[in-house]
């Protein structure tokens, strides 16, 4: 006996295309059905073909009313964790002021920094889980938590705990990922470079230890940290392995992607300024393109990614919500797959595959979450929708109407 099946639903799987980009190809399946047992797909394909009765297949027969399912969303960047308010930059931003200016005089990351330093490990979850939970309603069964705003050891670790304990409160997912080289602290001005061998020889190793990073992350930026900074980062990762990922080529072209694909890293992010060899160099590398519209849409950037290379190459192309304080306060999936859509040309095909199969393999988990079919862990959203290009549609607002976890009805 299967735990639960599901029948009089559409299933759009997305396993029957490659997951590479350029088409509409949802992997429809018309009044299908789908089952579970002990939180996996069992099974799944049109109604017609199931192999007897419903009522003598499974313990537990729901009808979804002709409604549309999709795998779980998955949203592989997000800084969910942190203290403080960053909302009088937007004011100053639409003022003329740059990015780089406020970080440059204290502001931006630091000022978080700052905050999350000071809240209490209870407080940090508190505001965490609010900001999550709306994930959470909003179709994300698998999300990608970082750390880089506490930039000292115990602050880190206390980041990456609230970030574990997630999934603990919250029927959902939880990757973490350190990101100890996301800005440089305030005690360590002027000495970035002892700063970097701090992070590799002292923090990143008591990270490890504690079991609490799933990948280590950088910002290779001219305002953050330069490529022969990260790759003693990922080198040190390397030796704890720990796979990585990049915030890379979002402000200015450093060959960030060319620096991910060498190490292999399992996504660069944002890639705005990316070049075509950089494109070149992820394709081989089989480095996901991060895909960032509610940042770009936030800083009114005007260098798009280079869409018609990563099709042109074959590169993957993720997309997810990179939920920030400073440049990206986005909580709606849905709402960034509309702005990949609308804002990077994406099909609505490629922007659901974005956010499921293709957010998965950004986080090495496209063997486990991001598809409908069988072997795959039973994480599943129900759409009152006519078909799966209303989900790019809606600018948000459109929400589950049921949602399943590891089999289990939400």
């Amino acid at each position: 006996m299967w735990d639960r099946l599901w029948v009089d639903v559409n299933l759009a799987t997305n396993a029957s295309g490659t997951g590479l980009p350029g088409g509409d190809d949802f992997g429809v399946i018309p009044d299908g059905a789908i089952a579970a047992r002990d939180g996996q797909i069992v099974w799944v394909g049109p109604r017609a073909d199931l192999p007897g009765e419903p009522e003598r297949l499974a313990t537990e027969v729901i009808s979804c009313r002709g409604q549309w399912m999709t795998a779980g969303l998955v949203d592989p960047h997000t800084h969910l964790v942190y203290g403080g308010d960053r909302s009088g930059e937007f004011a100053e931003r639409l003022q003329g002021v740059s990015y780089q200016e406020i970080a440059r005089r204290g502001g931006g990351i630091l000022s978080t920094v700052r905050a999350t330093r000071d809240a209490s490990e209870e407080e940090l979850l508190r505001l965490t889980l609010r900001r999550a939970r709306s994930l959470v309603e909003n179709g994300v069964t698998t999300v990608e938590i970082k750390s880089g705003y506490g930039l000292r050891l115990e602050d880190e670790l206390k980041q990456l705990r609230v970030a574990r304990a997630v999934g603990r409160h919250l029927p959902v997912r939880v990757h973490t990922t350190f990101l100890g080289a996301h800005a440089l602290p305030p005690e360590f001005a002027g000495r970035q470079d002892d700063y970097v061998t701090f992070l590799c020889t002292e923090m990143l190793p008591a990270v490890a230890e504690a079991g609490l990073a799933d990948s280590v992350d950088a910002f290779c930026e001219t305002i953050a940290f330069q490529p022969a900074e990260v790759e003693r980062i990922f080198e040190a990762a390397q030796r704890w392995k720990l796979p990585v990922r990049l915030h890379a080529d979002q402000m200015s072209d450093l060959d960030g992607g060319k620096l991910a694909a060498r190490w292999h890293a399992l996504s660069a992010d944002h890639v705005e300024y990316a070049s075509e060899s950089s494109v070149h160099a992820m394709a081989d590398a089989g480095t996901v393109a991060m895909l960032l519209p509610g940042a770009f849409y936030f800083v009114r950037e005007t260098k798009q990614p280079p869409v018609a290379l990563f099709r042109k190459y074959g590169v993957p192309m993720g997309l997810a919500t990179d939920c920030n304080p400073g440049t990206s306060p986005v909580l709606s999936p849905t709402a960034v797959m509309n702005m990949a859509c609308t804002l990077f040309r994406l099909t609505p095909g490629e922007a659901l595959a974005g956010h499921t199969h293709i957010a998965a393999k950004a986080l090495g988990l496209e063997h486990t979450v991001g598809q409908l079919r069988t072997g795959m862990a039973a994480d599943m959203v129900v759409w009152d929708i006519a078909g799966p290009h209303e989900l790019s549609y809606w600018i948000g607002g459109v929400r589950p109407s049921a949602r399943i976890f590891g089999g289990c009805p939400q």
